[in-house]
């Protein structure tokens, strides 16, 4: 009797036990409670489980959010307010040299530009949030850009001193409709990224260099939406040894024009819409080099009139270039354009014309001869032109597709 009742309790404890109420030694196969002395009479423990160390493993302290780093604009400034806030961000950017100067998200409205330094000792970094939108206001009041690098200290030729590689880095220069975007005005081994400039009459220019004309700067995916005016412009370069990467020009009258030498465009798209396709539409360029010497790969012209201007007698290379009109308006359309004589060397080079158009070429000079080469012509079937003064410089039988 006395087994069956200690069974029974067994039994229930166990039953406890796995509801987690209680937890109890196990019993033994006869029932009895399972002895919790060892045999030599010593009472045994439970191992331990406890870990020796019981201090929590190192772990990094939090870091403070990023822009601790950096000079945040909106601890002097207040955005969104639509009030001028160019003397406040101006005094912000002189009073910290070789600062990196941050911009939250928000709207910046500016009468005049922002200048910075050409002198590295001076020089700073902008860096812009996505959604940081510098705005030129109403009454804007300057033929500069809103944002002018290089402004202060123009003489200054130097690339030995740290800070000679400043920047200016994300966010939106909205022009307006009445206002350039960006200028390098001076200094060498400017950097510009990830910007996007909106309503600009001209969104970069960069200006004759310090160094005897070289600039040195280099721009990487920067996107540009111009006025639509026929004064509007993509990109003006004046200065020499720069590199453009990675742009998307539109609703301008010319894409890129190059007074300058030495040049690298890559990957350079410029689209001409809505801007009509009357006078100001003949008199639109994708690509206009004056004085040559320059370079081009994948650069894309998108129904510009004249896709690619070459000034007189310039010597450029082009290579992977292409050209597409995607409307027949305007009734112009022509691949190059030399004033003077053709003396550039073009290679795997496509051109799409819209096969309803009224004048259609692929190549158009002021005058006869010239040097230049054409290789590897790619045209559409169907499209061909009238023409046959580009067979002058061709090297073998245009390649016909679709």
């Amino acid at each position: 009797m006395k087994k069956k009742k200690l069974g029974f309790l067994c039994f229930l404890y166990a039953m406890l036990m796995l509801l987690g109420v209680v937890c109890l030694p196990a019993c033994n196969s006869g029932g009895e409670p399972a002895s919790t002395t060892a045999p030599d009479g010593d009472a045994t423990t439970p191992p331990d489980t406890t870990p020796n160390d019981t201090t929590a493993p190192d772990t990094p302290a939090v870091r403070d959010d990023i822009t601790s780093e950096y000079v945040v604009i909106t601890d002097y400034v207040k955005p969104n307010t639509g009030e001028d806030l160019k003397d406040e961000i101006q005094a912000v950017i002189d009073a910290n040299p070789n600062r990196t100067i941050f911009f939250p998200d928000g709207e910046y409205v500016i009468r005049t530009p922002i200048r910075t330094s050409a002198d590295p000792k001076k020089s700073v970094c902008l860096l812009l949030s996505n959604y940081a939108i510098i705005k030129a206001a109403k009454n804007w009041s300057s033929k500069h850009a809103m944002i002018s690098l290089g402004a202060n200290d123009t003489e200054v030729n130097d690339i030995l001193t740290a800070g000679s590689y400043y920047s200016l880095i994300g966010g939106i220069i909205d022009g307006s409709g009445i206002a350039k975007g960006v200028d390098i005005e001076a200094g060498r081994e400017t950097y510009i990224n990830n910007v996007s400039m909106k309503n600009v009459t001209i969104g970069l220019h960069i200006k004759y260099g310090t160094n005897s004309g070289s600039s040195d700067a280099d721009i990487v995916d920067v996107n540009i939406v111009g006025t639509g005016k026929k004064d509007s412009i993509g990109v003006l370069v004046e200065g020499h040894d720069n590199t453009f990467t990675n742009m998307r020009i539109g609703k301008v009258n010319k894409g890129v024009k190059v007074t300058g030498s030495a040049n690298m465009f890559r990957n350079i798209h410029p689209l001409y819409f809505d801007s009509g396709f009357g006078d100001a539409y003949l008199d639109s360029v994708g690509f206009w080099d004056v004085n040559g010497n320059n370079w081009y790969d994948y650069c894309y012209s998108d129904q510009f009139a004249t896709a690619f201007r070459l000034g007189k007698n310039a010597v450029s290379i082009f290579d992977n270039c292409q050209s597409f009109w995607y409307s027949p308006a305007g009734d112009y359309q022509v691949l190059f354009d030399a004033e003077g004589q053709f003396s550039s060397v073009v290679t795997n080079v496509r051109v799409d014309f819209k096969h309803t158009a009224k004048f259609k070429s692929v190549l158009v000079t002021d005058k006869d001869g010239g040097k230049g080469v054409i290789s590897n012509l790619v045209m559409r079937r169907g499209a061909e032109v009238a023409d046959t003064k580009y067979l002058d410089y061709l090297t073998g039988s245009p390649i016909l597709f679709g």
